[in-house]
């Protein structure tokens, strides 16, 4: 199992833009698609091009102008909808179509109201449509991890025989625990004659803040591909945050030898681009890429930091291309600390005058919560004898990159 090669399938532009308040203009996508191929993710599905004439011209475009990355678009098991993908995704260096149905009895029953000899049928079909436009077919078995086990290995083979190249198993609701995951991914692998014929593919949801653990698990259990988006956007909690999953990879690959080809100092571009392209701020306390994930403000952490940071960071900004860690002034910071981000700001304080200082930060503290550069300024310029000027900063631009700074479905 050592050092296998892992897949990495961004779905940003596809289901994490079907979120509320995610969705981008054509243009916009084309900015994070050129971001994604220089992140270095292997796979870009590019949206769903049958759900609208934006988000076909949207494919089309990345499609005629992203190098590098396979494109992908989705398609239900509809001839229309395979037919317009093909057409989306004719300009593409690399294009695969992604055909998905259902195959949970609740699904099939209730929603799409067909048999599952309908459903295998369709799918059969789908695959072999989807194969007059290119060679890179995916399955995808909605709800697969709430479908009948004898039913789900059927389906598979037959797409297999037909032509897929990927199979993808979705826990679509995010309901399955990690050790489901993993023994869901060995039995069915386990039951396909042809398993060894194709990619399978892991896409799991939050719903239970159990994405990533799921993602890592089905790798354990047999994928090779894991299908995730910038900051975990996506339907409902959204999907397996791609920041999270590529640096639990590298930080515990003792337990996860598995690599991929993503350039992580081009993580936190690509979370900050995303934020700002759709006006939805990143969690505070998101790891890898919210504001606080490198951030300490607790006097005894401040001060294992001041010796070794090693004592509480598992990973160093830089690795990510986040701004380096950053010492917090707050109600909670230590007298070390508040000396500390007095000099990087250029302000050297007497011992008397850092005990008066340091007792005046923690009384503003407790009032505004936030002890921000300019409020040591002013602190210390009160309560010392130095002579204190405002810092200057040369600001990064967190939104720059190097590349160029209503249809909902399930899968």
């Amino acid at each position: 199992m050592s050092n296998q090669r892992i897949t990495i399938f961004d779905t940003t532009l596809r289901d994490g833009e079907q979120a509320p308040g995610f969705s981008m203009r054509t243009t916009e996508k084309l900015h994070m698609a050129k971001q994604l191929a220089a992140l270095g993710v292997d796979v870009i599905e590019a949206g769903f091009p049958i759900a609208s004439d934006a988000d076909a011209e949207s494919v089309r475009m990345i499609a005629t102008t992203v190098r590098g990355p396979v494109i992908a678009g989705l398609a239900r098991c509809h001839a229309k909808d395979i037919d317009r993908a093909g057409w989306a995704l004719q300009p593409a260096e690399r294009r695969r179509i992604h055909v998905f149905i259902a195959t949970s009895d609740l699904h099939l029953e209730r929603k799409l109201r067909i048999s599952r000899q309908d459903c295998l049928d369709a799918a059969v079909a789908a695959v072999r449509r989807a194969r007059q436009f290119t060679d890179d077919v995916q399955f995808s078995a909605e709800d697969a991890t709430r479908s009948d086990p004898d039913f789900l290995w059927r389906t598979v083979e037959a797409v297999i025989q037909a032509g897929a190249r990927t199979i993808n198993l979705p826990d679509t609701v995010g309901y399955s625990t990690p050790d489901e995951i993993r023994d869901f991914f060995q039995a069915i692998i386990g039951r396909v004659p042809s398993s060894d014929q194709v990619t399978w593919s892991a896409h799991c949801h939050d719903d239970l803040g159990l994405a990533v653990a799921n993602s890592l698990a089905a790798i354990e259990g047999g994928a090779r591909q894991v299908e995730c988006t910038i900051n975990g956007i996506g339907e409902r909690a959204g999907n397996a945050s791609l920041e999270e999953f590529v640096m639990a990879t590298r930080v515990r690959s003792d337990k996860l030898p598995f690599v991929n080809g993503i350039a992580t100092r081009q993580i936190y571009a690509s979370s900050q681009l995303l934020s700002s392209l759709t006006g939805e701020p990143v969690q505070a306390n998101k790891a890898i890429v919210g504001r606080n994930a490198f951030a300490h403000e607790a006097g005894i952490h401040q001060d294992g930091m001041l010796k070794d940071r090693r004592t509480y960071e598992i990973m160093r900004p830089e690795e990510v291309g986040a701004p380096q860690a950053t010492l917090v002034v707050g109600k909670h910071s230590g007298r070390h600390a508040v000396q500390r981000r007095c000099e990087l700001i250029g302000i050297t304080l007497e011992r008397r005058e850092l005990d008066a200082v340091y007792r005046a930060v923690i009384e503003h503290a407790d009032r505004e919560k936030i002890v921000t550069d300019a409020d040591l300024v002013e602190i210390a310029g009160r309560l010392s004898t130095t002579s204190v000027k405002p810092p200057t900063y040369a600001m990064p631009d967190f939104n720059a990159t190097p590349a160029e700074v209503g249809y909902g479905h399930g899968v």
